[in-house]
């Protein structure tokens, strides 16, 4: 007999079941496969659409009392009150009308589709090909998004423009069997017979020549012929419409704080002078007697400090992380079953892509999270930076925590795959923290490199204000985070054009790890004795990625508890 939902968890439900069918690639990251044929529909139509639908939701939400809910389902409607009050602001500030630059978009995100997706029936493949078929409208409908934009003053920075020919270029094959996207058709599983399977091939082929690479020739076309010559040089949000709201907007989305930016930007100055002091005494360990700059040159250039081959880079980066998996008990409490693998960032995006990210698995064990390392230009991927970065984007950093998430099945699902990017970030950065508790680090040059990434987000809280909302220019801040770590130029540069792409985003990380670690302070202080590390990561863990008054609310609460009991 089928279970009756309470209002709250009826109105969750239709609004998940909406999300899936507005976005079916989201349908697909998260495991729900029915929608494995279609691409989302990407018209200022569809927008305002869906707009409307999340305002319909609010307003179903509103008419139930928060009072009347169990303490469960209280935190349930406050994170879903937030959900949908931060997305219908988003969309009311057009921002999809710049859906595409060097750092990320969908032309970046699709050639990688099929990692996420299924093939081991005949229909998985039918249904992929439907998928290949659609790109080209998808494309069309990108291209007059971004038509829009240019006629209403939703112009992108030039500079996060750059490369981007380069990486339309390598979809348009005149073989369709060297695109990525055929790579499902190299492999089929035993049970799928050689008639179909050709049949299956060639109805691939003729996708891939017949929409996806029209689709990127295309976008190639209206990028070099419409985009870049309409693009501005100048790089603030506030000089988008509405920029000044806009941005104060993105600081509150990806923080979850209220905060200005002259606030953010003060915080993020008082952070380089810590970082920067203690810095200076782990140069002092290294017996170096030169200046600092001269110092990060030497990290910059010396050949001890880099591989020669991607298989090394990727099996140093094995050896952390197997290490750290034999701590992880010690530390934790509960630890999720979902495992992680380790990739090479895919070609065709290493030049423009950062030094390494994650991809989530599903709660239900049939994907696994994975752990992408950028192995292009290895003379910019020094190893004194495997240790942060590794503990960052795998253990006990984001496949940790977002595998444990994913497998809260008592959670609605918005809360197992969506999240606070406050806590998702600022969770990774405490991570690399939890290196030193548990043996890492041990070399001088590798705990620089951990300062160098704490440093790298104290910047970010700078550069990001500074570019978006205070008037420094792209130098300025290239200039900055020269001077204040020690990553090679390459890797500087591409994070600033992220940052300039991507407003606000950068904050998450040092904002959300100052809070975490101010509330494992405050609770160390008060409980002495009878605090317990592994306790305490439970009460931040397993609730999944929540608001920062909220995580707050959380601990107080555990600390109580703890206290009285």
């Amino acid at each position: 007999m089928a279970t009756t939902l309470t209002p709250l968890h009826q109105l969750i439900q239709d609004h998940w079941e909406a999300w899936m069918h507005y976005d079916p690639l989201f349908a697909t990251y998260v495991g729900d496969q029915r929608f494995n044929d279609c691409l989302p529909f990407a018209t200022e139509d569809a927008f305002h659409a869906w707009r409307e639908q999340l305002n319909g939701f609010n307003k179903r939400l509103g008419g139930i009392s928060r009072q009347s809910l169990t303490v469960a389902d209280q935190l349930n409607h406050e994170l879903f009150s937030h959900l949908l009050e931060d997305e219908i602001s988003e969309l009311g500030f057009n921002a999809y009308r710049m859906p595409i630059s060097r750092t990320g978009g969908f032309h970046l995100m699709f050639p990688d589709i099929f990692q996420v997706m299924p093939f081991e029936s005949v229909q998985d493949y039918e249904m992929y090909i439907s998928r290949l078929n659609a790109f080209q409208r998808y494309a069309r409908e990108n291209i007059e998004l971004m038509r829009i934009g240019l006629r209403t003053g939703y112009l992108p920075p030039r500079c996060t423009l750059t490369d981007v020919d380069k990486q339309l270029k390598a979809q348009m094959v005149s073989d369709p069997t060297d695109n990525a996207l055929y790579q499902p058709f190299t492999n089929f599983p035993p049970h799928i017979n050689e008639p179909t399977r050709q049949k299956l091939c060639q109805f691939a082929q003729e996708a891939i020549l017949g929409s996806v690479v029209p689709g990127y020739q295309a976008l190639l076309q209206f990028v070099e012929q419409e985009y870049l010559p309409g693009a501005r040089e100048n790089i603030a949000t506030i000089d988008l419409p509405d920029g000044e709201a806009f941005y104060a907007h993105r600081i509150y989305y990806y923080t979850s704080l209220h905060l200005t930016p002259k606030q953010v930007h003060e915080i993020g100055l008082d952070e380089v002078g810590r970082i920067r002091a203690e810095m200076e005494e782990v140069i002092k360990k290294t017996g170096w007697k030169g200046t600092i700059p001269d110092f990060l040159e030497f990290l910059r250039s010396d050949p001890r400090f880099y591989v020669t081959t991607s298989e090394a880079l990727l099996e140093k980066t094995a050896l952390v992380l197997k290490r750290m998996d034999g701590e992880l008990p010690r530390l934790f409490k509960t630890l999720p079953r979902m495992p992680y693998g380790i990739r090479a960032v895919p070609d065709y995006a290493a030049e423009g892509e950062t030094a390494a990210y994650y991809n989530p698995g599903l709660g239900d064990g049939t994907r696994a999270g994975v752990y992408y390392v950028n192995t292009y230009d290895l003379l910019s991927r020094p190893l004194y930076e495997i240790e942060a970065l590794s503990l960052h984007e795998a253990v006990p950093g984001h496949h940790l925590q977002l595998a444990l998430q994913a497998e809260l099945s008592d959670l609605p699902m918005f809360r197992r795959y969506c999240g606070y990017m406050s806590f998702v970030e600022g969770w990774a950065l405490y991570a690399e923290r939890l290196g030193l508790e548990a043996g890492f680090y041990t070399d001088p040059y590798s705990d620089f490199g951990r300062l160098s990434y704490e440093m790298w987000r104290a910047c970010r809280l700078v550069v990001d204000t500074g570019m978006h909302a205070l008037g420094w220019s792209r130098q300025q801040a290239i200039d900055h985070l020269v001077k204040n770590t020690s990553s090679t130029l390459l890797n500087i540069i591409n994070e600033i054009d992220r940052y300039i792409a991507w407003p606000g985003q950068a904050l998450a990380y040092k904002l959300g790890e100052l809070k975490i670690r101010a509330l494992r302070t405050r609770a160390e202080e008060k409980l002495g004795d009878k605090f317990n590390l592994r306790e305490f990561h439970d009460v931040l863990l397993l609730s999944g990625a929540v608001s920062m008054d909220v995580l707050e609310g959380m601990v107080e609460g555990w600390v109580a508890q703890v206290i009285y009991s």
